[in-house]
C-alpha cells in the first residue's frame, strides 16, 4: 500500500477551487465537458471492488465507490460505466477523499453541488444519482464515526 497525502486544503478551499474553475468555463457544455475531464482522470477502480456492495443505487449508470479507513481518514476509490457519472463521482472524491469522517459529516454537499450549479445541468435521474453518491459517501462516514 502506498503512503496517501492528506488533502491541505479545507474542504470550504477545496469548493472555492472548484467554483472558481467553474466560473472561468462558459457554458454548460464546456462546464459539463470539464467534469467529463476530471473522471478522465481517476485512477483505474480494482476488480476485486466491482462488487454488488459497492455499487451505488438510484444512479442512471453503473457507479462503483470503494471505501478505506487510514489513520483516521476516508479514502474512496470509484469508477462507473458512463463518462458523465464518472467524472460526477471524480468531482465528489476531489471534494471528499482523504478526509476524516467529522469533516464529511459537517459539510453541507447539497449547498456545495448548488453552488456549482451542477444538478441544474443534469437531467433529474442523473442529479438523483449525483445525491446517491453523496448519500453513499456520507453514510461510510457515519459508519465509522
Amino acid at each position: 500500500m502506498t503512503a496517501r497525502t492528506p488533502p491541505t486544503d479545507t474542504l470550504d478551499q477545496t469548493l472555492a477551487d472548484l467554483a472558481e474553475d467553474f466560473d472561468l468555463l462558459g457554458d454548460w457544455e464546456q462546464r459539463i465537458e470539464y467534469v467529463i475531464e476530471l473522471g478522465k482522470g481517476l485512477a483505474p477502480l480494482d476488480a476485486a471492488d466491482r462488487t454488488e456492495a459497492n455499487k451505488v443505487p438510484g444512479c442512471a449508470a453503473q457507479v462503483w465507490l470503494a471505501t478505506t479507513q487510514d489513520d483516521g481518514r476516508l479514502w474512496f476509490a470509484a469508477d462507473s460505466d458512463s463518462a458523465l457519472s464518472k467524472g460526477n463521482i471524480a468531482l465528489l472524491l476531489k471534494l471528499y477523499s482523504g478526509r476524516t469522517p467529522a469533516e464529511i459529516l459537517a459539510f453541507d454537499a447539497r449547498a456545495a453541488l448548488d453552488r456549482l450549479g451542477l444538478p441544474a445541468a443534469l437531467t433529474r435521474q442523473r442529479a438523483n444519482g449525483l445525491n446517491s453518491m453523496v448519500g453513499r459517501i456520507r453514510e461510510a462516514a457515519l459508519a465509522v464515526q
